[in-house]
């Protein structure tokens, strides 16, 4: 150990001092670092990095349960030798959803279900060996259930071809099957393998959208052991209509009724939309709503009259656009004056006056629009929305996920060499980055992404301007939206599809021809260089079309997750994850996802292709991680103390 000055140690005192408390002694001290220096030639654990899941809780639940292709990749590994193709595949799915498949082996193997499962639970330990393998004992503890931690410990450490280990080994899984716990212990095992088998998590952006279950996938993170969550634009929305902005929570309910998927906010979040199915009824009773109509997923039946929901989607839609204009005027630094369209809307006439061009509207029956004040909500509507944002606000459901959400998550995240957003930055024409000044300083490229980080979180904890989280949904310089307008008012009122069109960030245009030029300069301004990488979410890769997810020479990945059916039609795929393991980066392109019903008896799971983007010549080891620099500066600190220690600087304590 190196000699370390009396005058850095009298520096470093005060946290010294609280060091000892932790470690009391040399001997206490010495075993920590002794620990810590064995993890850093650990090999690293893998990462999987996911994207825009879109409320698509089934598809996205088993991208978790087989990690892109890995336990199929280790069971494999580990069994194919000795193990036939339908005992694999078998094995496989019992893996994936254990409590489901147990029901149909049972139902099949009745006579032989004893020899079944001792087989089963010797190859399951086989492979839960091999994914635990290259972490330490004290982190795969953490890991095993209580009621099975000590008997999962011994086998997984103990080879069972050792000299007298073998009688000791195959007892207790015997005993495991005589005593009827043979089915939880498979359960509990086969979750042991999926958390071994994926280190860390990432999710990229869109947990929420359009599909009916967010709140599911809400849950299925909670309850991962490690990841993080870079925002997207519609996590973004529900976080600002949990924080009471009414513009958010209008427009999260339009979506959830344009695509007839408003489970996740009656059943998920509790939350009543009877206050506006009565307004709806009554107010547009006369009109047919006609371009209203919910779109139809998957031939879903409605749960309620198809011509109901139109009225309501109407009806929630009119008071958005309201609620809308009514930011914009009151925040003149979010320059959108040119999206105030009610302004210029002449019913009687049947037309609107869109950025000095006029249109005519596809739909004329504003029952609620006062033509003396366009943008003036009627007492029922501010009644209405009110009522709606005080049930998103209060909702204790939403509020335990939105504080995940804000405790997980952010703008942006480096780690280990790469950098990770969801959308783009904002950059000028020429490449150059684009400033932005707030409150009357100016803010660009890294700063400002944690300035809006700041921002974002103020909004929420503060309770105060809630609307900058409406203005990080669909503001020209959001770097969560990364488009020059949100054109939903055209979509829905005007037929002539060129006014429908949402020009994208120069982002995504100059990242397109890069050749790795510009991609190094962003990651320079965010304190990384030589072989990092960007990894983006948000825009789907259109495959079909020849469109490739590696683009600026290699360093800039595009992952949208294509989990949203709506896009897989365009795309061709669903989409695409990451994984990143001690060996290097795979990205995998998965096609879609059927049914869990169809995995469970056919055996079918997503079919996936790998294409290696970077394997390393030698294995990254922990030393290598963000993890493995916070791990050697606490060991300058153990030395530290031990020096104190040492030279009598600090007492020790038996």
């Amino acid at each position: 150990m190196k000699s370390i000055p009396a005058e850095i140690l009298q520096q470093n005192i005060k946290y010294l001092d609280l060091l000892s408390r932790s470690f009391p002694n040399v001997t206490a001290a010495v075993e920590e670092v002794v620990n810590l220096k064995a993890i850093l030639n650990l090999p690293k654990g893998t990462e999987h990095f996911l994207t825009d899941i879109h409320g698509e809780a089934e598809a996205f639940n088993h991208v978790m349960q087989n990690a892109s292709g890995a336990i199929r990749r280790k069971v494999s590994e580990e069994l194919s030798s000795t193990v036939s193709t339908d005992d694999l595949e078998e094995l496989t799915t019992l893996i994936y959803y254990p409590r489901e498949k147990l029901e149909l082996i049972k139902a099949e193997k009745k006579a032989n279900l004893t020899n079944w499962y001792e087989l089963t639970i010797y190859r399951l330990v086989r492979v839960a060996r091999a994914t635990a393998s290259k972490y330490t004992r004290s982190k795969v503890r953490k890991l095993l259930p209580k009621n099975f931690a000590y008997i999962m410990e011994e086998l997984l450490q103990e080879d069972e071809h050792r000299f007298n280990k073998k009688d000791y080994y195959s007892e207790i899984i015997k005993s495991l099957v005589e005593y009827g716990r043979a089915d939880l212990f498979i359960i509990e095992l086969s979750e042991v393998i999926k958390k071994c088998t994926i280190d860390h998590l990432h999710i990229i952006g869109d947990i929420f959208d359009r599909g009916p279950s967010p709140h599911k996938v809400m849950d299925t993170l909670m309850a991962q052991n490690s990841l993080d969550i870079q925002w997207g634009n519609h996590d973004i929305l529900w976080m600002g209509a949990a924080a009471g902005c009414r513009a958010c929570v209008a427009t999260a309910i339009r979506i959830a009724l344009r695509y007839s998927n408003i489970d996740a906010i009656e059943d998920g979040y509790g939350i009543s939309l009877l206050p506006l199915v009565s307004f709806a009824q009554h107010v547009y009773k006369d009109d047919p709503c006609t371009r209203f109509m919910p779109k139809v997923n998957d031939k879903k039946p409605f749960d309620v009259d198809a011509e109901l929901l139109a009225k309501m989607h109407k009806a929630i839609s009119i008071i958005q656009f309201k609620v809308e204009e009514n930011i914009i005027e009151q925040n003149p630094a979010y320059n959108m004056e040119h999206r105030r369209l009610l302004r210029t809307l002449n019913p009687t006439a049947g037309t609107v006056e869109i950025e000095g061009k006029t249109y005519p509207l596809n739909d004329t029956s504003f029952p609620t629009i006062d033509p003396a004040h366009q943008t003036a909500l009627t007492g029922e509507e501010q009644h209405l929305i009110d009522t709606l944002t005080n049930t998103f606000a209060t909702s204790e459901k939403l509020k335990q996920h939105v504080r995940f959400l804000y405790a997980k998550g952010s703008m942006y995240r480096r780690y280990n060499d790469n950098l990770l957003f969801h959308a783009c930055l904002l950059l000028n024409e020429d490449g150059s980055f684009k400033q932005k000044e707030i409150d009357g300083a100016v803010y660009y490229g890294r700063s400002l992404m944690d300035k809006y980080d700041q921002m974002a979180r103020e909004a929420y904890f503060s309770g105060q301007n809630a609307d900058f989280l409406w203005f990080l949904w669909c503001n020209q310089d959001s770097t969560l939206f990364g488009k020059t307008k949100m054109t939903t008012f055209e979509r829905y009122f005007i037929d002539d599809k060129e006014t429908h069109k949402e020009p994208s960030s120069p982002y995504y245009k100059l990242m397109e021809q890069d050749d790795g030029t510009l991609a190094a300069r962003i990651l320079k301004e965010f304190g990384l260089s030589g072989n990092a990488h960007i990894v983006n979410g948000h825009t789907p890769v259109k495959v079909a079309k020849g469109e490739s997810p590696i683009k600026a020479g290699g360093k800039l990945l595009v992952i949208d997750g294509g989990f949203s059916k709506a896009y897989q039609k365009t795309t061709g795929i669903a989409g695409y994850t990451l994984t990143y393991n001690s060996y290097g980066m795979t990205l995998i392109s998965h096609h879609p996802f059927e049914s869990v019903d169809k995995v469970l008896r056919e055996g079918f799971d997503i079919e996936s292709t790998k294409e290696v983007i970077e394997t390393l010549v030698e294995r990254k080891r922990v030393a290598d991680t963000d993890t493995g620099a916070d791990m050697k500066e606490k060991i300058n600190n153990l030395e530290m103390l031990i020096s104190a220690y040492n030279k009598g600087i600090l007492k020790q304590q038996d």
